[in-house]
């Protein structure tokens, strides 16, 4: 996450799901990134079936978007660094088929 956010230092924000609201995870974040502001997104224990939570579906909705390519839906790579290579492709014909819409 160091690397993330020092590459992305307007970054302040990080949403995470209810398994890591630990102070363990809260106080690792605050030592390697002092200016991140961690909030967790949780589901309600009343709520019954399917419920949209607030950030998190954009999240849902991008990898839904990525695994749409048919290299990704499956995990075939061995190597991380061919499945990133394989994950960036994919963003870059989401963002030029989402440039080059308005054009056609």
């Amino acid at each position: 996450m160091s690397t993330l956010f020092g590459a992305y230092p307007f970054l302040r924000k990080l949403y995470a799901d209810g398994g890591y609201q630990g102070p363990n995870f809260r106080n690792g974040v605050r030592r390697v990134l002092r200016s991140v502001d961690v909030e967790i997104v949780k589901r309600s224990d009343q709520a019954k079936g399917f419920l949209v939570l607030p950030k998190r579906w954009i999240v849902e909705r991008t990898i839904a978007w990525l695994n749409r390519c048919r290299r990704l839906a499956k995990d075939w790579e061995c190597l991380n660094r061919s499945a990133l290579a394989f994950l960036r492709w994919a963003s870059v014909r989401m963002m030029l088929r989402r440039l080059c819409q308005d054009i056609v």
